[in-house]
């Protein structure tokens, strides 16, 4: 195949009418039309894109540390709290035994402590 099918052998001249490709370069601005203030602008918005990425980050952070930490912690401590209280209701409910608590804040402190014994 000596036909060279792709190969254009007639090269435009440049006074010659413009082909589509050199029409598109003619029309291009010489020099940038944007300002300076538009370009400050744009750089506000990636500014804000960053500070916007971070507070996404940083509340991703603060779920983890809820979810990972806080929730399963506080659930504990209600949890045997919600246990004493009605394994106290179920054994005066089974034997007539009455269950005092002397002293509230010890009480309290030491199921936070236990709570916190197992994490």
């Amino acid at each position: 195949m000596s036909d060279s099918s792709y190969i254009e052998t007639e090269l435009p001249s440049p006074t010659s009418p413009a082909s589509p490709s050199t029409t598109e370069v003619d029309s291009l601005p010489s020099s940038p039309t944007t300002s300076s203030l538009e370009d400050d602008h744009t750089d506000d918005e990636g500014d804000e894109s960053d500070a916007e990425r971070e507070w996404k980050e940083s509340l991703q952070q603060l779920e983890l540390l809820l979810t990972m930490v806080l929730v399963p912690y506080v659930g504990k401590y209600f949890g045997r709290k919600c246990a004493y209280w009605g394994w106290a209701k179920f054994m005066e409910w089974k034997y007539p035994v009455e269950i005092v608590v002397t002293s509230e804040s010890t009480f309290k402190g030491t199921g936070a402590i236990e709570a916190a014994a197992s994490l």
